[in-house]
């Protein structure tokens, strides 16, 4: 599981916060906004980083906007906007300048956070292995969780080869997705997430509400939509749509003769809103 300049944020908790980061430029960038609210408590962290930010100028002369870059994130309203972000150093810098008690345990968390993804570099097994533990504790079955994490490991080995045919927008890998679940599936990610009454801005990952047959189905898809990518090496977006289509339908195929066998859908409206905070998983 890597992260790359292009992936979706994440979120980690700090004695109950939740601190949006991005991993940019080969290393963890935080917003300074919610760091600001898990160390102050205010009511409006936005505000407090703004006063915060003349007071230091006007204290020190030193300037705290110097230190951050400008990059998007998902805000409360689910949409993608940019905000002051900075590094594990320049938080170090930071907070130095916010008066609050819990200004020492954040310090040795934030390196615990950084350490943990250095080791996940060199050792990539790590990662999944932190993300098994996770997984178990919300109380998904083991051949559930081995299913999930291959799958991961499929969706990366796709990715990367639509990087290598020049796919490089969130958006075009969201229609080449989109394109193998209407093959596969009859429906796309945003319509099976209706399907399986998902609330409409939630952020649950649909794979973590599949059962074991749709992600052996979804896995299918991905997986041969990869190998004849391989094979043809398509060199335009409307070659690549075309491959995901192909790919997606063999997995539609295996589909429908599954459910005449079966006798029921393969697709389930089941989903795990029960199991609360459902970790979301980089792919």
């Amino acid at each position: 599981m890597k992260n790359k300049n292009n992936q979706p944020n994440k979120l980690v908790i700090f004695q109950s916060k939740k601190i949006r980061r991005i991993w940019h430029a080969n290393e963890w960038y935080y917003s300074v906004v919610d760091i600001c609210g898990a160390l102050t408590d205010s009511r409006n962290p936005r505000d407090y980083w703004y006063k915060m930010k003349i007071r230091v100028k006007d204290e020190d002369g030193f300037e705290p906007s110097t230190v951050c870059r400008q990059l998007k994130m998902t805000s409360p309203d689910g949409k993608m906007r940019t905000t002051d972000s900075a590094n594990t150093e320049s938080i170090f810098r930071l907070i130095q300048s916010i008066p609050s008690p819990k200004a020492e345990p954040f310090k040795r968390w934030l390196a615990k956070v950084g350490y943990e993804r250095i080791e996940e570099i060199e050792n990539p097994e790590l990662a999944q292995e932190r993300m098994k533990e996770i997984y178990e504790k919300k109380g998904y079955p083991k051949d559930w969780i081995d299913k999930r994490l291959r799958g991961i490991a499929i969706r990366q080995n796709l990715t990367d080869e639509w990087k290598e045919r020049g796919i490089k927008e969130q958006r075009d890998f969201a229609i080449l997705t989109a394109e193998i679940s209407k093959a596969t599936f009859g429906m796309t990610p945003g319509e099976y997430k209706k399907h399986k009454n998902l609330p409409e801005k939630s952020k649950a990952n649909l794979r973590d509400h599949m059962d074991d047959l749709e992600l052996i189905f979804t896995m299918l898809g991905e997986r041969v939509t990869t190998e004849i990518s391989k094979n043809e090496q398509p060199d335009t977006f409307p070659e690549n749509k075309n491959v995901a289509k192909r790919g997606g339908k063999v997995a539609g195929n295996a589909r429908k003769e599954t459910e005449k066998e079966l006798g029921r859908t393969v697709v389930s409206k089941n989903n795990y809103l029960d199991k609360d905070n459902v970790p979301e998983l980089e792919e």
